[in-house]
């Protein structure tokens, strides 16, 4: 099956899971596992793959769908819902509800203390806007939640502005760390950026971190790489 399972020891009934690109039926740029409605792609083909999803996994429910802006809002999700809410973060205590973000260079953060899970797109305006912060502060963690880092863009493909440094330093010194310099270029490390974060929040008890979607083409779409390309899901829920 075209999917990466996360290494995390997460506790019976929690489940999680990240597409790969290949294995569905989408064609051109975003050949062939494309599972974003937004990106171009052929309708009909979305909704197929999709479906394949559903299917493959054998998903207790359809997976609840973002309209994902780069932002701070995490979204309570107690069903299934026609309406595609704008959030970059859902959660959820109830069993069989199936948490997802899109991502092709963004990191997904997956979190679960066992009864409640929650899953976050994490790209770089988000970490700056706090939307880590809001998914461990809002959710009701009976405790400190673990924490998977999924696939993202890799330090040494992650370029960045010298103003995205500053942002980041004027927040906080601690993430200086995050940014190495060449030059006239900056290189940002987003599994850092996540880590500094959760660190602040006490939160240490992290997983993941050690993929990078530009350099592996072969099974993770990438917008820093590509520019017009599909969309990987990360899902996360709970049986009943």
């Amino acid at each position: 099956m075209p999917c990466l399972a996360p290494d995390w020891p997460a506790p019976a009934g929690i489940h999680a899971v990240v597409t790969l690109r290949h294995g569905g039926v989408s064609q051109g740029p975003y050949a062939s596992w494309n599972l974003a409605a937004h990106v171009g792609d052929d309708p009909a083909a979305v909704s197929r793959n999709r479906k394949l999803l559903y299917k493959r996994l054998h998903l207790p429910a359809e997976p609840v769908w973002l309209h994902q802006v780069h932002g701070n809002q995490v979204r309570r999700v107690d069903s299934v819902d026609s309406v595609l809410h704008e959030a970059d973060a859902s959660f959820t205590s109830q069993a069989d509800v199936v948490c997802a973000v899109l991502t092709a260079d963004c990191l997904p953060v997956l979190l679960t203390d066992g009864e409640t899970v929650a899953a976050v797109h994490a790209g770089w305006r988000g970490i700056l806007a706090g939307i880590i912060e809001n998914a461990i502060n809002l959710p009701p963690w009976k405790q400190s939640p673990l924490v998977w880092l999924g696939p993202a863009i890799g330090p040494e493909a992650f370029e960045v502005g010298g103003e995205v440094q500053k942002a980041f330093l004027d927040r906080s010194g601690d993430f200086a760390p995050a940014f190495q310099q060449s030059g006239q270029r900056f290189y940002a490390d987003i599994y850092l950026l996540a880590k500094i974060v959760l660190n602040r929040l006490g939160v240490d008890t992290v997983f993941g971190g050690d993929f990078c979607t530009y350099s592996h083409p072969e099974d993770f779409f990438s917008y820093r790489r590509d520019g017009i390309c599909g969309r990987m899901a990360t899902l996360i829920w709970r049986s009943g």
